[in-house]
């Protein structure tokens, strides 16, 4: 997993990004509110989600700012820039880089719903203009 942040490569990983979607809805957050958040479904310690925090800092995704006796952490990765890398890496990996081959592999193995055709058409006709 790839993230392109201030001219350089982040790699997030899966777990990792759970952290970051929790900072993404609401921050900042300290690490018991994020644990609150994201240990119980993941069945993850408290331990575990400051493991994940720590590495977030040191990749420099994640900034902390001190509150009294705890700090408050905050995303610096834009998850839209994050969704991007990882957007284009899969392509890049599984697709020589192209969209096309992608949603032609989707609509062979009978992923798309009606509803995602229709938007692929709005898609189409909108970049068509």
């Amino acid at each position: 997993a790839a993230a392109r942040a201030m001219g350089r490569i982040l790699k997030i990983s899966g777990a990792e990004s759970v952290v970051m979607e929790a900072l993404w809805r609401h921050s900042p957050l300290s690490a018991e509110d994020i644990a609150a958040e994201v240990a119980g479904p993941q069945g993850w310690t408290e331990a575990t989600v400051k493991t994940l925090i720590n590495r977030l800092l040191k990749k420099k995704a994640i900034g902390a700012a001190r509150d009294g006796r705890r700090y408050l952490y905050r995303p610096l990765l834009a998850r839209a820039t994050y969704v991007q890398a990882e957007s284009q890496g899969l392509l890049d990996r599984l697709f020589d880089g192209r969209l096309a081959p992608l949603v032609s592999h989707l609509s062979q193995s009978r992923s798309l719903t009606p509803e995602d055709i229709a938007e692929l058409k709005r898609l189409i006709a909108e970049m068509d203009r």
